[in-house]
C-alpha cells in the first residue's frame, strides 16, 4: 500500500491516528484518488469491513472478519485489522476528557460552522491526548456494533462536515445501512484484543 495505516496506543489496542482516506482505499483497490488526504467516504459497513482483511492481507496479518453472504463472523483473536466496537471509539475519541468535546470545537472539528461542501484533508485540526485526528467532525466513523440489539443497522459515531456543533459530541451515535454509503460516513482501523 502506498500509504501506511499509523496507528496509536490507546488503552491496550491500536487505533488509526486519521481515518482512512482515499489513498488508502484506492491503493487497495488499484484505484487513483481524486483527493488522496480526504477521509474515504461513501464506503458501507461491509465495504469497511472489506477494507480492514484487505490490509490485513496485504501486512500478512491473519484476517479479523470472515463472510458467508452480507453475515459477517469476527474472529477476535486475529491479529489483523479491524472496526473499533463503540466503547472503544467513545475511549479514543474522549482521551480521558469527561466533556462533549477533547478540545475546543471550532480548533479540534470541521463541522457546518465551517461552511464546507465536502470533508477536508485528514489531520486539519488539532488532535486529542492520544494523537487521534478528526474523532469529532469532518465524517461519521463505522463502528463494529449494532445500533440496537437484533437491528441490521451498525454504529456510527462523531458527526460530520455538515453537522451543527451540537450534534458533534462524544456521545452522538446514529445507525446506518450497513450496505449503505454516505457522503458524510467514513471509518477508521483498530487492531489488538478487544477492550
Amino acid at each position: 500500500m502506498s500509504e501506511d495505516l499509523e496507528l496509536a496506543r490507546v488503552d491496550g489496542f491500536e487505533l488509526g491516528v486519521f481515518a482512512v482516506t482515499e489513498e488508502q482505499l484506492g491503493a487497495l483497490l488499484g484505484e487513483t484518488a481524486q483527493h488522496p488526504r480526504r477521509p474515504a467516504v461513501r464506503v458501507s459497513w461491509l465495504r469497511a469491513i472489506r477494507f480492514c482483511n484487505a490490509a490485513s492481507e496485504w501486512e500478512a496479518l491473519d484476517a479479523a472478519y470472515s463472510f458467508d453472504g452480507e453475515d459477517v463472523t469476527w474472529h477476535r483473536d486475529a491479529d489483523g485489522y479491524r472496526l473499533p466496537t463503540e466503547r472503544e471509539w467513545e475511549l479514543a475519541c474522549r482521551a480521558g476528557s469527561t466533556g462533549a468535546h477533547y478540545g475546543p470545537i471550532a480548533e479540534i472539528a470541521w463541522t457546518s460552522a465551517d461552511g464546507l461542501g465536502t470533508p477536508q484533508d485528514v489531520g486539519g485540526r488539532l488532535p486529542n491526548l492520544f494523537g487521534l485526528f478528526d474523532m469529532l467532525g469532518n465524517v461519521w466513523e463505522w463502528c463494529w456494533d449494532e445500533f440496537d440489539i437484533g437491528d441490521r443497522r451498525r454504529v456510527i459515531r462523531g458527526g460530520g462536515f455538515a453537522d451543527d456543533r451540537q450534534l458533534v459530541r462524544a456521545t452522538t451515535r446514529r445507525g446506518a445501512d450497513p450496505r449503505s454509503g454516505q457522503r458524510d460516513v467514513g471509518f477508521r482501523v483498530a487492531r489488538g484484543p478487544l477492550d
